[in-house]
């Protein structure tokens, strides 16, 4: 699907889409949510020397992490939407969520390209990405991966739905590049329940089998 930008923390976070953004978009009117559920270590991996350090050498070995919280509409998506809320994201709100975004480059990133769209202020926001997070049980199998480990896209999907039951098989799914299993991404209302989306369910990886680089 997309997303990432500059030398803050996400150039190689996730493989762009062939859609692009409506950017400038109204902010507020969209459809649903996408939780972006990133692989930390993979990102590591692959950014390599360019990784950010926040992320990457770090004394909380990250596993999954939060890449951000995506207005989305039934077709594409908004961007970088007109707001009168600040561009930056405050310090002592970087550290509310650094638990589950572990970057300031990326939570400022989300907000400006992601969150401006949603309608809400930024606290409302980040609150909401936090109980969005809450909705959904990772599968114990990726609690503490200390070796790497190749694993079937599919199977990491089938895990995901065991784990929620309540999730349609057409409301998740899991992206990789060349080589690593890069994301999981969760379909939500704007009620933070589960439902389909065909067009995010289409960009599923194909692979036979990725790797998963340990949590670091």
């Amino acid at each position: 699907m997309r997303r990432w930008a500059g030398a803050l923390i996400f150039v190689a976070t996730s493989i762009c889409p062939a859609l692009s953004g409506e950017r400038g978009a109204e902010a507020g009117v969209f459809d649903f949510y996408v939780l972006s559920l990133s692989w930390s270590p993979s990102y590591c991996a692959a950014a390599g020397a360019d990784a950010n350090e926040e992320q990457c050498i770090a004394t909380h070995p990250y596993s999954f992490v939060v890449h951000g919280l995506w207005p989305q509409y039934e077709n594409g998506y908004p961007e970088f939407c007109r707001t009168r809320q600040p561009g930056r994201v405050p310090r002592k709100m970087v550290e509310a969520y650094r638990d589950l975004v572990p970057s300031a480059g990326l939570m400022g990133h989300q907000w400006r390209k992601h969150g401006s769209c949603s309608g809400l202020d930024q606290g409302s926001y980040f609150a909401l990405l936090r109980q969005a997070w809450e909705r959904i049980k990772v599968p114990g199998d990726f609690s503490g991966l200390e070796e790497p480990r190749a694993v079937s896209p599919a199977d990491v999907e089938e895990k995901f739905l065991a784990a929620n039951p309540d999730l349609p098989a057409s409301g998740i799914a899991v992206t990789c590049d060349r080589r690593y299993l890069r994301e999981v991404r969760i379909c939500l209302t704007r009620d933070l329940e589960f439902r389909s989306c065909e067009e995010v369910d289409e960009d599923s990886c194909r692979k036979a089998d990725v790797a998963m680089p340990p949590a670091r």
